[in-house]
């Protein structure tokens, strides 16, 4: 048996594939008709090419062993969110010194196709920026827009990025309502709009009282890990849904959310349609149990060397051997071998 089929029938993790990520992928593979593609693309705000500007010096992807030559390469994209469309979610406003990200994901398709891994890089991780000294890795995105933040990430990861997909956490409110809410289980009181108070347990939460579960504070222990893994949970909540109810199979739905997302993801000029069809078509074996989703290893909290901010400390020798894993195409093994890496998840607040 091999590796890929243990980890299937052993593991039941959700599908924590962004909703904006997987809906963009399946447009050309599930939607098909050409006049739907051209209006869906037209739908969806593209920026300029980030990568245009990074040179020659980047991460490379190392040559296939003898056992993987038929295999394709891996494709890995960068994921931003934020929490407001101004903030992250176009690019195309973006100023200097305007704007950061709240959540940042390498999203990794393998290059055999039978797995999935996103690895979240915190927000406040100290780390170097390009011509900036150090700082929080978020500041990339305000210092230099999307060619910096790709430059520090793969600066800091030695992964080479193929795209990046920029959304924000507000618009992901029309999608879940969209959807017709999704399923949450909340292990303390949350204050919803309206004055109303969710007790514990599992609730369908509209995509407003999703977005203030996202952005409550009081009474994490786990402070922006917590809020981190959060967002996640609301991600694979909507994906949950999206099969559940065969969003993906039935034409008139998945064409309506198609739109939603369409109109609330900004992707880089160079994935087009096309690239997005024949990756889905490629990814169509995955199942929930090939999808892996992790936090960067981190050492802990504490404060940036002048002591005026409060920042994450990753873990450089655990991070190295993950990022490796990422660059050379074998993460889903590690983890496999690995199990103490975080997998965002286990524990929910």
């Amino acid at each position: 048996m091999s590796t890929h089929t243990k980890r299937r029938s052993r593991t039941k993790l959700a599908l924590v594939i962004s909703l904006s990520l997987v809906a963009v992928l399946v447009v050309g593979a599930v939607a098909g008709a050409l006049i739907i593609q051209h209006r869906l693309d037209s739908a969806m705000e593209r920026f300029g090419d980030p990568f245009a500007d990074l040179g020659t010096d980047r991460p490379t992807v190392p040559a296939p062993s003898e056992e993987e030559s038929e295999d394709g390469d891996p494709v890995n994209i960068l994921m931003l969110g934020s929490d407001s469309r101004i903030s992250a979610g176009d690019p195309s406003q973006w100023q200097a010194g305007a704007q950061r990200t709240d959540a940042i994901m390498i999203a990794s398709v393998s290059g055999d196709r039978e797995s999935v891994t996103m690895m979240s890089i915190p927000r406040d991780s100290w780390v170097p920026i390009p011509g900036h000294g150090e700082n929080k890795i978020n500041a990339a995105y305000s210092f230099g827009g999307p060619a910096l933040m790709i430059q520090a990430v793969e600066d800091l990861t030695d992964i080479r990025i193929d795209h990046m997909v920029v959304t924000d956490f507000e618009s992901f409110q029309d999608i879940t309502d969209e959807l017709g809410g999704v399923e949450i289980t909340l292990s303390q009181p949350l204050d919803v709009p309206g004055g109303a108070t969710l007790d514990e347990g599992k609730h369908t939460l509209t995509g407003e009282e999703a977005l203030a579960y996202t952005r409550q504070r009081h009474g994490l222990s786990g402070g922006d890990f917590s809020r981190m893994e959060r967002q996640q949970n609301w991600m694979r909540a909507m994906l949950a849904s999206a099969f559940d109810r065969d969003v993906l199979t039935n034409p008139v739905q998945l064409n309506d959310l198609l739109t939603v997302v369409a109109e609330n993801v900004s992707v880089d000029e160079g994935f087009t349609i096309g690239e997005m069809r024949s990756l889905a078509l490629s990814m169509r074996d995955i199942r929930p149990g090939d999808v892996n989703f992790i936090s960067a290893p981190v050492l802990g909290t504490g404060w940036s060397p002048d002591g005026s901010q409060s920042i994450v400390n990753l873990d450089p020798d655990v991070l190295e051997e993950v990022s490796e894993a990422f660059a050379e195409d074998r993460i889903a093994d590690y983890l496999e071998d690995n199990p103490e890496v975080e997998q965002l998840g286990s524990s929910v607040e």
